[in-house]
């Protein structure tokens, strides 16, 4: 047996006492569907712990905005006591000195995490596929990906083992796998929530966010880990608009018409945003079509700078101060060398040859600059058309989920991320939120995008225009 399906619907429960009983219910439910291999670790006593905790709290009238909600945290995301690897053998056994800002918010509002969930190694993939500890199984169809790199985040969520899962977002590392597995997947914007205790892969680009089975599920589990946090400077210092789910009347709603007409695009998918642009306008929205920035030079502009942010990061595990050390070798020189390649895996090292090649002195020019000029060719064109419309409309992805193996070209791997690597680039918030049900049976989701800290509007729209 499961825990209710959404937190909100929980709340209509009778709550005295029932916070232990419901935490069971979802370490069961995580217990009996192993196969799924969407939690590298379930932490029984912990939670246990917790649980009670939030019971003698709700007993004594003293309950925070989140008790009776159950987690899991993504594999990159720190809590105290708690082992923490990106799902890494360069990190295996490693047990975290500190908690995540956003996880110790969570925590102080009552909420208990049950488990710490698989993803591509450091967060690198589309498919889940690259973990260390095995793939990640889709629980709407088993033979397909749950898509990654928070593939394990949104398996918890869509198995129906937890109300809330937090994952990170990169290029799409949420809002994908909220598409392929039928949730609603939540990126805010750059800077409004804490990546400290965020294992880094590309740290101007990395995002933590929820992924949830509603709106309103989503928006409560924003609000408590939004705001400034004096152990990021990245975060800003504005104030966390109250999220209060309002209609919020008749919006300026653009797409892109490109985007549609796109070789790849899975006709289901083309015809299920027609049919919601046509939606729209007949409930009197305005829904016009404008030009995307760059289209073609939006995934090559991320995996540029996203893979030289990543080879920067990943230089501290070098297997001298922490995490795997080879034991072949011998010398410093040798200890570096045999240490990381012995326990990264093949995309790992990948992104950290390729983020290092385009740093270096004779290509640095070339590449790297030559993308950041061209991000803010695409921040500034994003930015201005969300001061004319409100929001943006456009797929999550071209397709639905892909079967396990399908796609071995890792430049067909990146381009899943066609249409979610703009609002990384931007800096912009973004949700996938779960519309559509392909003839496959698949779900697949729409994307909105917003302007910069404008969450509350983002899912204000998202629940009471999109339903979801």
């Amino acid at each position: 047996m499961s825990p209710t399906k959404s937190f909100s619907e929980a709340h209509l429960l009778p709550r005295s006492g029932s916070i232990g009983s419901t935490v069971e219910q979802a370490l069961a439910a995580a217990e009996a569907q192993r196969d799924l291999n969407a939690y590298l670790e379930l932490f029984h006593d912990s939670a246990r712990e917790q649980a009670a905790r939030v019971d003698a709290r709700i007993n004594a009238g003293e309950a925070g905005p989140l008790a009776g909600v159950v987690l899991s945290i993504k594999d990159n995301i720190c809590y105290k006591g708690h082992k923490v690897s990106a799902s890494s053998r360069i990190l295996e056994g490693f047990t975290s000195l500190y908690s995540a800002t956003a996880v110790e918010r969570l925590l102080a509002a009552d909420a208990v995490i049950i488990g710490r969930t698989n993803c591509d190694e450091f967060a690198m993939g589309s498919s889940n596929e690259n973990s260390a500890f095995g793939k990640v199984l889709n629980p709407v169809e088993k033979t397909m990906v749950p898509g990654g790199s928070s593939g394990g985040a949104a398996a918890s969520v869509a198995a129906g083992t937890v109300h809330v899962a937090l994952g990170s977002d990169t290029g799409g590392s949420i809002r994908q796998p909220a598409s392929f597995t039928g949730t609603v997947g939540l990126k805010p914007t750059y800077g409004r929530i804490s990546r400290y205790g965020l294992i880094a892969f590309a740290s101007s680009f990395d995002q933590i966010g929820p992924f949830a089975h509603t709106v309103e599920d989503t928006a409560a589990v924003y609000q408590v880990m939004a705001g400034h946090d004096p152990k990021d400077a990245t975060t800003s210092k504005r104030p966390v608009e109250p999220i209060t789910l309002e209609h919020p009347g008749k919006l300026r709603i653009a797409y892109y018409r490109e985007g549609l007409e796109r070789a790849g695009m899975d006709p289901e998918v083309v015809a299920h945003m027609q049919a919601q642009i046509d939606r729209l306008k007949a409930e009197g929205h305005i829904v016009e079509p404008i030009s995307v920035p760059l289209l073609d030079h939006q995934v090559p502009t991320y995996y540029i700078l996203a893979t030289a942010e990543a080879s920067s990061n990943l230089a501290r595990f070098d297997g001298i101060r922490f995490g795997h050390r080879s034991t072949k070798a011998q010398g410093v020189d040798e200890t570096y060398r045999l240490s990381r390649s012995e326990a990264f895996g093949p995309e790992v090292k990948r992104r950290i040859l390729l983020g290092t090649f385009v740093l270096s002195a004779g290509y640095y020019d070339a590449y790297y600059a030559q993308a950041q000029r061209v991000r803010r060719i695409i921040r500034d064109h994003t930015l201005a058309s969300l001061e004319e419309f409100d929001l943006i409309l456009s797929p999550t992805c071209p397709t639905t989920a892909f079967a396990h193996g399908a796609i071995t070209d890792p430049v067909a791997m990146y381009l899943q991320d066609i249409f979610t690597v703009q609002a990384n680039l931007a800096g912009t918030p973004a949700i996938s939120l779960p519309t559509g049900t392909h003839s496959n049976g698949l779900p697949f989701g729409i994307q909105l995008t917003a302007k910069p800290f404008d969450e509350a509007r983002l899912l204000a729209a998202s629940a009471r225009i999109f339903g979801c």
